[in-house]
């Protein structure tokens, strides 16, 4: 196994917080040159701030090998709506500034019919206000994409917050449409992410905590799956199950470069 893609919520950190071993087992892999990538689902944060997050808990990453939805944001828009087409974003600014450095112009909240577009991240301000606009575009014919349908954003002390996914499945019921999922557990990152690697997907594996997005998607795309479960999941789900990342650590030397 030749490289290794790592989700990050949840799986390397949890809120602010390094996973047990998880640094350890991230060098073991860099000292055997075995290419790494970061894959997040993560719809308030470009990869640049994660990079940033990663090396202030003390793993040494180039922003090149992080990911997110935002990074393909503009040419998702691109294909699925047109150039420079108008969009309302329901989201933090992270996901409005990617918006508009794909070459799309943000439409106003108190314009919304104008939108050919309606895009609906982790909205911290979400509103009803938000709620009819977004679903009122998008019941009217606009375009309706997410970064992800994760319903829970894990962080410390074994607690959560609502994910991106608690507030597209609103917009969802209220609108009577489904959106396109830019972000996991759809082939675009994976595809990505090997690209980037330099690798096939037989020679890759995928580590993360979601079924629905890390181990769907990886087994999608042909990537080896192991689900980071430490409070124990189902077999059979991934091609591995690990409860720490020491069981991580010694299931890896069974995958030599």
């Amino acid at each position: 196994m030749r490289g290794f893609i790592f989700d990050l919520d949840g799986c390397v950190w949890t809120g602010d917080v390094l996973t047990p071993g998880a640094a350890e087992v991230l060098a073991l892999l860099r000292s055997q040159g075995r290419a790494l990538t970061f894959l997040t689902n993560n719809s308030r944060a470009r990869a640049a701030t994660m990079q940033a997050k990663l090396e202030r808990l003390g793993v040494q990453v180039a922003t090149r090998d992080v990911l997110t939805p935002l990074e393909i944001l503009g040419e998702v828009l691109d294909k699925h709506v047109g150039p420079a087409s108008r969009v309302l974003a329901i989201g933090g600014p992270e996901l409005e500034a990617a918006t508009a450095d794909g070459g799309h112009s943000l439409v106003p909240i108190d314009r919304y019919r104008e939108a050919q577009a309606v895009i609906v991240g982790n909205d911290f301000d979400f509103s009803y206000q938000r709620l009819t606009v977004a679903s009122r575009a998008v019941a009217a014919g606009a375009a309706f994409l997410t970064p992800n349908l994760d319903p829970r954003l894990p962080v410390e002390g074994d607690d959560f917050l609502p994910g991106c996914g608690a507030i597209v499945e609103a917009v969802a019921a209220a609108a009577g449409v489904r959106p396109f999922v830019i972000g996991k557990p759809e082939p675009p990152l994976f595809e990505l992410a090997l690209a980037r690697m330099g690798l096939g997907a037989g020679d890759a594996a995928m580590v993360g905590d979601s079924v629905d997005s890390d181990i769907r998607g990886a087994r999608r795309v042909g990537l080896t799956a192991v689900l980071f479960a430490p409070k124990g999941g189902l077999d059979g789900v991934a091609h591995h199950m690990v409860k720490s990342m020491s069981q991580l650590r010694r299931l890896l030397e069974t995958y030599q470069p």
